[in-house]
């Protein structure tokens, strides 16, 4: 998966030679340019974009003020401040970018910070739960919460059905204490279930009448890919991965 890249620059030229280095370099996508505040922040909400390279310099938002409503609206995006030293407080940018690059320094330098922030990062969170029916509300929470957290909001309701019927699954057939695990890397939402159960669970032909066996169907439909594979501790582990939604626009 290439690098999704936002330009903000109110100078044409700018922006050129940072997407000619960008093809050049390859594995990057530049998925939009903006030259001045307002569209930044308009494109960054509609885009999502990993990285976004932003000029502080522009001539409509004041540059920590830019960087924030930029953030707010796309908070698992790194930003990189590729600008001037007029003016800059290099602690604040420090403390709320992911990288500082002076423009009188090389591209190939920013080229090379932009591979290294915008690969994806691993994001993952456990929880033990009980042998008891009122835990899969808790499951619930937890993912919903961990989702959030990540800011992943468009996969949050597909995420708490899918993680409730595994976790139903575990305490109806395994009658164990169970573990959730939920991560995130790159454009999938990987959901496991991990109890002390033996045995293969098998989706059941739908009927009318039968209640039992829908849970395995509704995850199958909801998920990309779905599997089982050995626990870690001798029981079993379900999992299931959601697609991440694209956020490129044709």
């Amino acid at each position: 998966m290439p690098i999704r890249v936002l330009l903000v620059d109110d100078v044409v030229e700018v922006r050129r030679l940072v997407r000619t280095s960008l093809r050049f370099r390859g594995g990057f996508e530049v998925v939009g340019e903006a030259g001045d505040g307002a569209e930044a922040v308009h494109l960054a909400a509609l885009l999502r974009p990993d990285v976004v390279v932003l000029d502080l310099g522009l001539p409509d938002i004041a540059g920590q003020e830019l960087l924030s409503r930029i953030r707010t609206e796309t908070p698992s995006a790194k930003v990189v401040v590729f600008s001037g030293l007029d003016g800059v407080d290099r602690a604040w940018i420090d403390a709320h970018a992911a990288g500082f690059v002076v423009k009188d320094s090389e591209l190939g330098y920013l080229v090379e910070l932009l591979e290294e922030v915008g690969r994806p990062t691993r994001q993952e969170a456990v929880l033990d739960l009980a042998d008891d029916l009122s835990s899969v509300a808790t499951a619930r929470r937890f993912v919903r919460t961990q989702l959030l957290d990540w800011g992943i909001e468009s996969t949050v309701d597909d995420a708490m059905l899918v993680v409730s019927e595994l976790a139903t699954n575990a305490l109806t057939h395994a009658e164990s204490s169970y573990r959730v695990r939920v991560s995130a890397v790159g454009p999938a939402l990987r959901i496991e279930v991990e109890d002390d159960g033996t045995g293969t669970p098998e989706p059941q032909p739908l009927t009318d009448t039968e209640e039992h066996g829908r849970g395995l169907h509704l995850v199958g439909a909801l998920a990309a890919s779905w599997g089982m594979e050995a626990g870690e501790s001798g029981g079993k582990r379900i999992w299931a991965e959601l697609p991440l939604a694209s956020t490129g626009v044709e």
